[in-house]
Protein backbone atom coordinates (compact mmCIF):
# COMPACT_ATOMS: atom_id res chain seq x y z
CA UNK A 1 0.00 0.00 0.00
CA UNK A 2 0.97 3.74 -0.27
CA UNK A 3 0.37 5.05 3.17
CA UNK A 4 0.37 8.72 4.01
CA UNK A 5 1.15 9.84 7.65
CA UNK A 6 1.14 13.01 9.52
CA UNK A 7 2.61 13.06 13.03
CA UNK A 8 4.83 10.38 11.86
CA UNK A 9 8.53 11.98 12.74
CA UNK A 10 7.19 11.66 16.80
CA UNK A 11 7.70 8.77 19.57
CA UNK A 12 4.87 6.98 18.02
CA UNK A 13 5.21 7.53 14.47
CA UNK A 14 8.34 6.95 13.22
CA UNK A 15 8.10 3.52 14.99
CA UNK A 16 4.60 3.11 12.75
CA UNK A 17 6.82 4.57 10.03
CA UNK A 18 9.69 2.02 10.11
CA UNK A 19 7.43 -0.49 11.10
CA UNK A 20 5.04 -0.16 8.30
CA UNK A 21 8.13 0.36 5.73
CA UNK A 22 10.02 -2.48 6.85
CA UNK A 23 6.82 -4.60 5.76
CA UNK A 24 7.34 -3.70 2.16
CA UNK A 25 4.05 -0.45 2.17
CA UNK A 26 5.49 2.63 0.29
CA UNK A 27 5.10 5.44 2.98
CA UNK A 28 4.98 9.22 2.66
CA UNK A 29 5.46 11.42 5.92
CA UNK A 30 4.07 14.91 6.34
CA UNK A 31 6.95 17.01 8.05
CA UNK A 32 7.11 20.59 8.31
CA UNK A 33 10.95 20.53 6.68
CA UNK A 34 12.41 18.12 4.94
CA UNK A 35 15.62 16.64 6.41
CA UNK A 36 18.80 16.58 4.49
CA UNK A 37 19.38 12.66 3.57
CA UNK A 38 16.13 12.17 2.53
CA UNK A 39 14.46 9.00 4.44
CA UNK A 40 14.05 7.20 7.84
CA UNK A 41 13.84 4.10 6.06
CA UNK A 42 14.17 2.65 2.83
CA UNK A 43 10.45 2.97 1.54
CA UNK A 44 10.07 5.83 3.09
CA UNK A 45 9.80 9.81 1.47
CA UNK A 46 9.01 12.91 2.92
CA UNK A 47 6.42 15.25 2.09
CA UNK A 48 6.94 19.24 3.09
CA UNK A 49 3.87 21.16 5.18
CA UNK A 50 2.55 21.82 7.94
CA UNK A 51 -0.81 19.95 8.76
CA UNK A 52 -2.32 22.91 10.68
CA UNK A 53 -2.76 24.71 7.69
CA UNK A 54 -3.92 24.18 4.01
CA UNK A 55 -1.48 23.96 1.22
CA UNK A 56 0.17 22.12 -1.92
CA UNK A 57 0.80 19.15 0.41
CA UNK A 58 -2.95 18.25 0.53
CA UNK A 59 -2.77 17.61 -3.23
CA UNK A 60 -0.87 14.54 -2.66
CA UNK A 61 -2.75 13.13 -0.12
CA UNK A 62 -5.32 11.35 -3.09
CA UNK A 63 -2.22 9.56 -4.19
CA UNK A 64 -2.31 7.24 -1.51
CA UNK A 65 -4.12 3.97 -0.72
CA UNK A 66 -4.51 4.73 3.03
CA UNK A 67 -4.07 7.76 5.41
CA UNK A 68 -2.71 7.57 9.20
CA UNK A 69 -3.84 10.47 10.89
CA UNK A 70 -1.28 11.11 14.49
CA UNK A 71 -0.54 14.82 14.44
CA UNK A 72 -0.86 16.48 18.00
CA UNK A 73 0.73 18.27 20.75
CA UNK A 74 1.80 16.18 23.53
CA UNK A 75 -0.42 16.42 26.61
CA UNK A 76 2.20 15.65 29.43
CA UNK A 77 2.93 19.43 30.10
CA UNK A 78 1.36 22.06 32.50
CA UNK A 79 -1.92 22.93 30.83
CA UNK A 80 -1.52 26.72 30.25
CA UNK A 81 -3.74 28.44 28.25
CA UNK A 82 -1.47 28.38 25.39
CA UNK A 83 -0.82 24.89 25.97
CA UNK A 84 -4.79 23.63 25.59
CA UNK A 85 -4.62 25.93 22.64
CA UNK A 86 -1.69 23.99 20.66
CA UNK A 87 -3.50 20.62 22.36
CA UNK A 88 -6.91 21.91 20.53
CA UNK A 89 -5.41 23.01 17.66
CA UNK A 90 -2.90 20.80 16.27
CA UNK A 91 -5.73 18.34 16.75
CA UNK A 92 -8.85 19.38 15.18
CA UNK A 93 -7.06 21.66 12.46
CA UNK A 94 -4.82 19.12 11.25
CA UNK A 95 -7.29 16.65 10.84
CA UNK A 96 -9.96 19.41 9.21
CA UNK A 97 -7.31 20.16 6.56
CA UNK A 98 -6.18 16.68 5.92
CA UNK A 99 -10.36 15.62 5.55
CA UNK A 100 -10.60 18.72 3.24
CA UNK A 101 -7.77 17.23 1.05
CA UNK A 102 -9.91 14.14 0.39
CA UNK A 103 -12.64 16.45 -1.57
CA UNK A 104 -10.54 15.47 -4.65
CA UNK A 105 -8.90 12.31 -3.94
CA UNK A 106 -10.17 8.98 -5.34
CA UNK A 107 -13.13 7.58 -2.95
CA UNK A 108 -12.37 4.50 -0.78
CA UNK A 109 -9.10 6.02 0.87
CA UNK A 110 -8.83 4.14 4.31
CA UNK A 111 -8.34 6.70 6.64
CA UNK A 112 -6.60 6.32 10.24
CA UNK A 113 -7.49 8.41 12.73
CA UNK A 114 -6.00 8.92 16.18
CA UNK A 115 -7.94 10.01 18.93
CA UNK A 116 -7.24 8.62 22.51
CA UNK A 117 -9.47 6.61 25.39
CA UNK A 118 -9.37 10.09 26.92
CA UNK A 119 -12.29 10.46 24.66
CA UNK A 120 -14.35 8.47 27.75
CA UNK A 121 -13.50 11.09 30.46
CA UNK A 122 -11.05 10.44 33.81
CA UNK A 123 -13.04 8.21 35.36
CA UNK A 124 -12.00 6.82 39.07
CA UNK A 125 -14.84 3.88 39.13
CA UNK A 126 -14.56 0.06 37.93
CA UNK A 127 -16.52 0.38 34.68
CA UNK A 128 -15.58 -1.48 32.25
CA UNK A 129 -15.30 0.98 28.78
CA UNK A 130 -15.16 -0.13 25.00
CA UNK A 131 -16.36 1.56 22.26
CA UNK A 132 -19.90 1.62 22.72
CA UNK A 133 -19.37 3.31 25.89
CA UNK A 134 -20.54 7.19 26.46
CA UNK A 135 -17.28 10.07 25.80
CA UNK A 136 -16.70 12.08 29.14
CA UNK A 137 -17.21 15.41 29.93
CA UNK A 138 -13.72 17.23 31.24
CA UNK A 139 -11.33 18.60 28.48
CA UNK A 140 -9.31 15.51 27.22
CA UNK A 141 -12.72 14.12 26.40
CA UNK A 142 -14.29 17.35 24.67
CA UNK A 143 -10.97 17.60 22.75
CA UNK A 144 -11.57 13.95 21.76
CA UNK A 145 -15.39 14.61 20.25
CA UNK A 146 -14.03 17.16 18.60
CA UNK A 147 -10.62 15.36 17.02
CA UNK A 148 -13.21 12.79 16.09
CA UNK A 149 -15.87 14.77 14.70
CA UNK A 150 -13.33 15.91 12.07
CA UNK A 151 -11.71 12.89 11.02
CA UNK A 152 -16.00 11.81 10.90
CA UNK A 153 -16.24 13.99 7.89
CA UNK A 154 -13.74 12.34 5.55
CA UNK A 155 -17.23 9.80 5.40
CA UNK A 156 -18.49 12.58 3.02
CA UNK A 157 -16.03 12.47 0.64
CA UNK A 158 -16.05 8.23 0.40
CA UNK A 159 -13.30 7.21 2.97
CA UNK A 160 -13.55 4.28 5.31
CA UNK A 161 -13.17 6.27 8.71
CA UNK A 162 -11.79 4.12 11.85
CA UNK A 163 -11.15 6.04 14.79
CA UNK A 164 -8.00 4.74 16.71
CA UNK A 165 -8.50 5.80 20.68
CA UNK A 166 -5.00 5.07 21.72
CA UNK A 167 -4.13 3.78 25.42
CA UNK A 168 -0.65 5.17 26.66
CA UNK A 169 1.74 3.58 24.19
CA UNK A 170 5.04 2.20 25.76
CA UNK A 171 8.20 1.79 24.02
CA UNK A 172 12.08 1.38 24.76
CA UNK A 173 12.90 5.30 23.42
CA UNK A 174 10.48 7.67 24.31
CA UNK A 175 6.95 8.13 25.71
CA UNK A 176 5.44 7.40 28.91
CA UNK A 177 7.71 4.34 30.02
CA UNK A 178 10.77 7.02 29.28
CA UNK A 179 9.72 9.64 31.71
CA UNK A 180 8.49 6.86 34.25
CA UNK A 181 11.33 4.40 34.46
CA UNK A 182 14.35 6.12 36.01
CA UNK A 183 12.36 7.10 38.87
CA UNK A 184 12.23 3.50 39.40
CA UNK A 185 15.49 2.54 38.38
CA UNK A 186 16.96 4.76 41.14
CA UNK A 187 14.41 3.34 43.44
CA UNK A 188 12.31 6.55 44.12
CA UNK A 189 9.50 5.63 42.48
CA UNK A 190 6.07 5.28 44.07
CA UNK A 191 2.21 5.04 43.29
CA UNK A 192 0.37 8.24 42.92
CA UNK A 193 -2.61 9.02 44.54
CA UNK A 194 -4.67 6.76 45.74
CA UNK A 195 -2.94 3.71 43.09
CA UNK A 196 -6.38 2.97 42.13
CA UNK A 197 -7.06 4.50 39.12
CA UNK A 198 -6.62 2.33 36.16
CA UNK A 199 -3.71 2.60 33.56
CA UNK A 200 -4.83 1.58 30.05
CA UNK A 201 -1.68 0.81 28.08
CA UNK A 202 -0.45 -0.71 24.76
CA UNK A 203 2.83 -2.20 23.58
CA UNK A 204 4.19 -0.52 20.40
CA UNK A 205 4.42 -3.20 18.80
CA UNK A 206 0.86 -3.81 19.24
CA UNK A 207 0.31 -0.62 18.27
CA UNK A 208 1.77 -1.12 14.76
CA UNK A 209 0.27 -5.03 14.73
CA UNK A 210 -3.29 -3.11 15.45
CA UNK A 211 -2.88 -0.12 11.95
CA UNK A 212 -1.47 -3.66 9.55
CA UNK A 213 -4.68 -5.40 11.31
CA UNK A 214 -6.77 -2.13 10.56
CA UNK A 215 -4.87 -2.12 7.03
CA UNK A 216 -5.66 -5.58 6.17
CA UNK A 217 -9.49 -5.72 7.29
CA UNK A 218 -11.56 -2.80 5.40
CA UNK A 219 -14.88 -3.82 7.17
CA UNK A 220 -13.98 -2.37 10.11
CA UNK A 221 -14.79 0.92 10.21
CA UNK A 222 -15.73 3.50 13.21
CA UNK A 223 -14.03 3.55 16.89
CA UNK A 224 -11.94 1.14 17.85
CA UNK A 225 -9.81 1.07 21.43
CA UNK A 226 -6.02 -0.03 20.79
CA UNK A 227 -4.85 -0.89 24.06
CA UNK A 228 -4.07 -4.00 25.71
CA UNK A 229 -6.98 -6.45 26.95
CA UNK A 230 -5.62 -6.36 30.76
CA UNK A 231 -5.55 -2.34 31.58
CA UNK A 232 -3.76 -2.05 35.37
CA UNK A 233 -4.18 0.08 38.22
CA UNK A 234 -1.47 2.60 39.03
CA UNK A 235 -0.51 0.54 42.30
CA UNK A 236 -0.33 -2.49 40.14
CA UNK A 237 1.73 -1.19 37.17
CA UNK A 238 4.08 0.42 40.22
CA UNK A 239 4.91 -2.94 41.41
CA UNK A 240 5.37 -4.42 37.95
CA UNK A 241 7.76 -1.97 37.01
CA UNK A 242 9.60 -2.01 40.03
CA UNK A 243 9.85 -5.86 40.10
CA UNK A 244 10.99 -5.69 36.57
CA UNK A 245 13.96 -3.52 36.88
CA UNK A 246 14.70 -5.40 40.30
CA UNK A 247 13.90 -2.58 42.42
CA UNK A 248 12.56 -2.06 45.86
CA UNK A 249 9.15 -0.02 46.13
CA UNK A 250 9.02 1.35 49.25
CA UNK A 251 8.53 5.05 48.67
CA UNK A 252 5.00 6.40 49.60
CA UNK A 253 2.19 7.18 47.33
CA UNK A 254 2.40 11.02 45.88
CA UNK A 255 -0.52 12.79 47.28
CA UNK A 256 -2.91 13.78 44.99
CA UNK A 257 -3.17 17.26 46.15
CA UNK A 258 0.57 17.32 45.55
CA UNK A 259 -0.16 16.39 41.90
CA UNK A 260 -2.64 19.02 41.34
CA UNK A 261 -0.52 21.69 43.15
CA UNK A 262 2.05 21.22 40.78
CA UNK A 263 0.68 19.91 37.57
CA UNK A 264 -2.92 21.89 37.64
CA UNK A 265 -5.67 20.29 35.79
CA UNK A 266 -3.04 17.87 33.89
CA UNK A 267 -2.49 16.23 37.54
CA UNK A 268 -6.26 14.69 37.36
CA UNK A 269 -5.10 12.91 34.30
CA UNK A 270 -2.47 11.28 36.12
CA UNK A 271 -5.19 10.47 39.52
CA UNK A 272 -8.14 9.54 36.80
CA UNK A 273 -7.63 6.57 34.56
CA UNK A 274 -10.10 4.36 31.82
CA UNK A 275 -10.48 0.59 32.26
CA UNK A 276 -10.61 0.98 28.53
CA UNK A 277 -10.53 -2.21 27.11
CA UNK A 278 -10.12 -3.15 22.86
CA UNK A 279 -13.98 -5.10 22.78
CA UNK A 280 -13.76 -4.66 18.58
CA UNK A 281 -10.09 -6.19 18.09
CA UNK A 282 -10.87 -9.02 20.30
CA UNK A 283 -14.28 -9.72 18.63
CA UNK A 284 -12.34 -9.58 15.26
CA UNK A 285 -9.76 -12.21 16.44
CA UNK A 286 -6.87 -9.35 16.88
CA UNK A 287 -4.17 -11.46 18.86
CA UNK A 288 -1.64 -9.54 20.99
CA UNK A 289 1.70 -10.46 21.05
CA UNK A 290 2.47 -8.42 24.61
CA UNK A 291 -1.24 -8.66 26.35
CA UNK A 292 0.08 -8.11 30.01
CA UNK A 293 1.87 -5.34 31.46
CA UNK A 294 4.54 -7.40 32.61
CA UNK A 295 4.93 -9.39 29.26
CA UNK A 296 5.46 -5.44 27.58
CA UNK A 297 8.11 -4.24 30.12
CA UNK A 298 10.14 -7.40 30.01
CA UNK A 299 10.24 -6.82 26.24
CA UNK A 300 11.14 -2.97 26.63
CA UNK A 301 13.25 -2.83 29.62
CA UNK A 302 14.63 -6.45 30.00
Amino acid sequence: MKIFITGGTGFVGSYLTKGLARMGHEVSVLTRSVRPGGDLHEGVSFVEGDPRKPGPWQARVGEHDAVINLAGASIFTLWTEKARRAIIDSRVDSTRNLVDSLASAPKGIHLLSASAVGYYGGREDDVILDESSFPGDDFLARVGGRWEAEAGRAREYGARVVLCRFGIVLGADGGALAKMAPAFKYCVGSPLGGGRQWFPWIHQQDLLNIMIFLLEHPHISGPVNCTAPSPVRNEEMSKILAQVLHRPLFMPSVPGFVLRTILGEFGDVLLKGQRAVPGRLLDEGFRFQFPTFKEALVDLLG
